[in-house]
């Protein structure tokens, strides 16, 4: 007995048959079973179809998307790629680049913004190149002017060199000589001066008359032409004194001063020197002037040390220093003698800055006091030069030593 409808399901002929069974009953007297079959093709072909025409029609439309995103991606990167290669000419040199604008508006205003970029960058070049070829002009020109002034330079170099030559040998040819000073009776002298440059300040000098030996010994300020120059005024202006018999210390001085003050005033030069005159006679020697400190050597070697700061004044710094000229006498019996010096001597470097020092001097000195004034002179300088080594020479070296027979 059915009393409600009935579903149910089965295969026939290979295929789902869905079946509903459902009573029919009315007042006449039907009492029915109404039995429905419906093969199940019948429901899914139409969804199959649908789901046919549904992929194609995807994809037809994906086909059509996929076109027209292509040709979109083309449209907006062809100004893009458009930019990069005009970028690309200009890093390779090609700066005359102008790229058309597009519908975009972005990038119309990217194409405007690079083109008015090319446009400064070109004329930027233009202007740049004509500095450069401006500028190349100029230094042609100035090379030119540089080549004549370096002609110039040359010749007058070699004229200079040529002048401080000669004078370096004027400097030579006033210094004693061996035989002259071999001349001197019952004296050994021997004397070295050696300057930094071509040509120095330094000055020494023996002069001989009437049996009376004057000295001189003194370092001009720093080296060079007008050093020079005014050593050889210093030269020049002893030598007159000596030749008018000149002896007072004081009236000595004090005329050298005033020649050489008023000569450096002419020259405006604030070149001074440091001066010490002796003059010796009969074991006598009289010393007067400011210089560096007098060795005086008994026989026996011992070393004295006369100071000479409160002797004189430096020659040229100022009018008169008649005030400031003292003397000193000293007896010299025979194996005496003294030594002289500037400072270049004393004051030498090495190569670890340190001084030669006049304590070294000293006992140098002291060794070789029994030998005679040359080999005395040559073992000071050696074991100067021994003592600098490869530095190089900063000042004027000059020795004088003395030995009475």
């Amino acid at each position: 007995e059915i009393r409600g409808r009935v579903h149910f399901s089965f295969d026939m002929e290979g295929e789902t048959q869905f079946s509903m069974i459902s009573p029919f009953q009315d007042g006449r007297g039907l009492d029915w079973l109404i039995m429905v079959v419906i093969p199940q093709s019948d429901f899914t072909g139409q969804i199959r179809e649908n789901t046919r025409n549904t992929i194609a029609l995807s994809l037809g439309a994906l086909v059509v998307a996929v076109v027209f995103g292509i040709m979109a991606a083309r449209w907006i990167t062809k100004p893009i790629l458009m930019l990069s290669e005009a970028s690309q000419r200009i890093a390779a040199g090609d700066i005359d680049q102008h790229v058309k604008a597009d519908s975009i508006v972005e990038v119309m205003a990217l194409a405007d913004s690079f083109n008015s970029m090319a446009t400064q960058l070109k004329n930027s070049f233009e202007t740049l190149e004509d500095k450069v070829e401006e500028r190349t002009a100029q230094l042609a020109a100035a090379n030119h002017e540089i080549k004549i002034l370096n002609e110039k330079l040359k010749t007058e170099n070699l004229r200079m060199s040529a002048e401080l030559n000669m004078l370096r040998k004027m400097q030579k040819l006033i210094l004693p000589d061996p035989q002259e000073l071999e001349e001197i009776e019952g004296l050994d002298i021997a004397g070295f001066m050696e300057p930094a440059n071509e040509v120095g300040g330094d000055y020494f000098d023996v002069l001989y008359t009437d049996g009376i030996v004057t000295l001189g010994i003194g370092d001009v300020t720093g080296h060079g032409l007008e050093s020079s120059i005014l050593m050889i005024m210093t030269q020049t202006g002893v030598r007159t004194l000596k030749e008018i018999r000149e002896l007072d210390p004081v009236r000595f001085l004090d005329t050298l001063n005033r020649t050489i003050y008023k000569n450096a005033q002419r020259m405006q030069t604030e070149k001074t020197l440091s001066l010490a005159i002796m003059h010796y006679h009969k074991g006598t020697l009289s010393i007067s002037g400011q210089h560096e400190e007098i060795l005086v050597v008994r026989k026996c070697g011992q070393v004295e040390r006369i100071d000479t700061i409160d002797l004189g004044f430096p020659i040229g710094m100022q009018e008169t220093i008649t005030d400031f000229i003292g003397h000193t006498l000293v007896h010299l019996n025979p194996g005496d003698g003294i030594v002289l010096y500037t400072d270049g001597l004393t004051e030498a470097e090495n190569w670890e800055g340190e001084h030669y020092q006049i304590d070294r001097l000293c006992q140098l000195v002291s060794q070789h006091w029994s030998e005679t004034a040359t080999a005395i002179q040559k073992a000071i300088i050696e074991d100067v030069q021994d003592h600098i080594g490869q530095q190089k020479v900063h000042d004027d070296i000059s020795c004088l030593v003395l030995k009475q027979n």
